[in-house]
């Protein structure tokens, strides 16, 4: 489970108040990694009793005399989201973790990810393969019943999925091989 990790880079990336950090989860990072704010809130507690997150207590000059907590991620937490990174292995359907651990690269700095990358284009390489063997085996009909039609449909969906990702892993090659450097 990322969702901690997640978390830790959202506040590499700017300390923020639990309910900052989870308008930032509805916002942005949302948008590949969801997390509900009660699981932010439960993640953020126990980061605080794991040590990879200090608490500070600010004033907050849009509630008066409130004071709101603002969590940022120590440097132990720094260490366990690069060693999430870079120890984190992926399968064909991690993608999102794989944007997730893209996110961290771009706050903390190379973390080696351009060694995972050619491996991730050989299992999209070989899924694609194997769709377009199924699409040649079942779908070669000139007619087709809707059920047939229906199945086609999501064949094609895993199709285009795997071409668009392939594409983009190309174009993101070159910006990790500085990984090495």
């Amino acid at each position: 489970m990322s969702t901690p990790h997640a978390i830790l880079i959202a506040l590499l990336e700017k300390p923020s108040s639990g309910y900052d950090l989870a308008r930032r989860f509805d916002r942005a990072i949302g948008y590949f990694w969801h997390a509900t704010h009660q699981q932010i809130y439960r993640e953020l507690g126990r980061m605080v009793a794991t040590g990879w997150v200090a608490v500070l207590e600010e004033d907050d000059a849009h509630a008066g005399a409130t004071r709101r907590k603002v969590y940022r991620v120590l440097p132990v937490g720094r260490e366990e989201v690069e060693r999430w990174a870079r120890e984190t292995r992926l399968g064909p359907d991690d993608r999102n973790v794989f944007l997730l651990k893209l996110r961290a690269d771009a706050v903390i700095g190379p973390l080696g990810l351009g060694e995972e990358v050619p491996r991730l284009i050989e299992e999209a390489r070989a899924r694609l393969k194997t769709y377009r063997e199924i699409e040649q085996r079942d779908f070669g009909a000139p007619v087709l019943t809707r059920g047939q039609q229906l199945q086609y449909a999501i064949l094609k969906a895993g199709i285009r999925t795997q071409e668009s990702w392939l594409e983009w892993a190309e174009e993101l090659k070159p910006l990790l091989n500085d990984d090495q450097a």
